[in-house]
């Protein structure tokens, strides 16, 4: 089960946010956390592990850029992407550069994009993960896949001499 958090000022774009997020089925079950506050979330991020985090740009206490930045010194594995109203280059290259960030989607998001970015963000987390050997190998997460669609599929039954059986 996939762990997301959603950082924003705007109590009514987190709301929105998060119901985008409940109405994709590929996400359902996906434990969703929500802050108005980036220090706040810092806080919660130093208690509890999260594959991946959406933040606002624009906050007054702390900027999206600041805030994400931090994350990565916390939680280096968590996959981090900016929402902004901003269609300024400097801004989306600024958090690319200098936080690692995943992906910039601007506001207002399109329901298709935002779900594609999320479910991409959620492989590259167990890309890293894979990476810093703290979780499976692109192998066995394809195994995985497989398995899921056809159940059975890497259960090979062999004789005593390793031939298969049919």
């Amino acid at each position: 089960m996939s762990r997301i958090l959603l950082v924003d000022d705007e109590p009514n774009m987190l709301s929105a946010l998060q119901r985008a997020l409940r109405q994709s089925k590929p996400l359902a079950g996906a434990q969703i956390e929500t802050f108005t506050n980036p220090f706040d979330a810092l806080n919660r991020i130093c208690v509890c592990e999260f594959d991946l985090v959406v933040s606002d740009f624009m906050m007054p206490e702390m900027s999206g850029g600041e805030f994400l930045q931090a994350l990565k010194d916390v939680a280096p594995t968590t996959v981090r992407i900016m929402l902004s109203a901003s269609t300024d280059f400097k801004t989306a290259m600024a958090a690319i550069n200098d936080a690692h960030v995943f992906r910039f989607i601007p506001k207002p998001w399109q329901q298709s994009e935002l779900e594609q970015n999320i479910l991409q963000g959620l492989e590259e987390r167990q890309r890293l993960l894979a990476e810093a050997g703290l979780g499976p190998s692109a192998q066995e997460l394809e195994a995985r896949r497989l398995e899921e669609e056809e159940p059975g599929l890497l259960h090979v039954k062999r004789t005593d001499d390793g031939s298969i059986i049919l």
